[in-house]
């Protein structure tokens, strides 16, 4: 299982990390460690990956990958501290709008940012790149 957060600022942007170990952009977010509540893992791997602290606001999506077997619920999260320009996780971390964000991930994680937007949880399934119908 794991948790991600989509957080979210003023001016509708979206703080995203380029991971170190893929150079891939994402949401900040990881695996959960066992005894953690997902609030906990979402807020615990956001700051591992940002330097930022964030209150979890509310689920947003439910995504499951097919080929790997992992389920991740993403979570919209208000900023409560500001974040860092790099992190021991993340080679980069910076805000993008949803149009960057459509353009720097691939399909699956920047679905997740957009379904931050929606009112409804979404649920999906993906090839871990791109959404299966």
């Amino acid at each position: 299982m794991s948790v991600a957060g989509v957080v979210v600022n003023d001016a509708d942007d979206v703080l995203v990390v380029r991971r170190r170990d893929n150079g891939h952009w994402e949401p900040p977010g990881g695996v959960l460690e066992p005894g953690e509540t997902f609030e906990e893992g979402t807020r615990r791997e956001v700051l591992e990956e940002t330097g930022a602290e964030v209150r979890v606001d509310r689920l947003t999506g439910v995504y499951q990958n097919l080929t790997r077997g992992v389920v991740a619920l993403v979570f919209r999260c208000t900023l409560l501290s500001e974040p860092c320009r790099e992190t021991d996780e993340a080679a980069e971390v910076r805000w993008m709008t949803l149009g960057e964000v459509r353009e720097a991930m691939a399909p699956v994680f920047a679905v997740r940012v957009a379904d931050a937007f929606e009112m409804a949880v979404q649920t999906r399934a993906h090839d871990g790149v791109n959404l299966l119908a």
